[in-house]
């Protein structure tokens, strides 16, 4: 098994920024690690991913926005946030795929409010 923690979310005014973290309990290496995200009465969908060779991929929603990237030594994923819109809001998911299991973390609530 592998617990995912993330951090980081709050409450932050359109145009701020923020950075979530998710903490693996163990090595991500050679993993498929991403963040999701679920508004209020909304699927999860994906937000951005990032594969062992560091290649990634973003929803184009926040294309331009935010960044996802990973360190392997301390066995965390991050995800920069800029630019935050109102419809930013929403629980923040780190998700890693490690020998073809799938794990998801708690979740972080962000919300983007003036």
């Amino acid at each position: 098994q592998v617990q995912l923690v993330e951090s980081g979310g709050g409450l932050v005014q359109p145009g701020g920024s923020l950075r979530l973290s998710c903490a693996a309990s163990k090595s991500i290496f050679g993993g498929l690690l991403g963040w999701y995200r679920q508004a209020p009465g909304k699927k999860r969908d994906m937000v951005a991913t990032i594969s062992s060779s560091a290649i990634t991929n973003y929803a184009d929603s926040v294309k331009g926005r935010f960044t996802i990237s990973r360190d392997n030594a301390r066995n965390t994923v991050f995800l920069q946030k800029g630019s935050l819109k109102p419809e930013d809001t929403a629980v923040y998911y780190c998700d890693a795929i490690l020998n073809q299991r799938s794990y998801w973390g708690q979740g972080t609530q962000v919300a983007v409010s003036s």
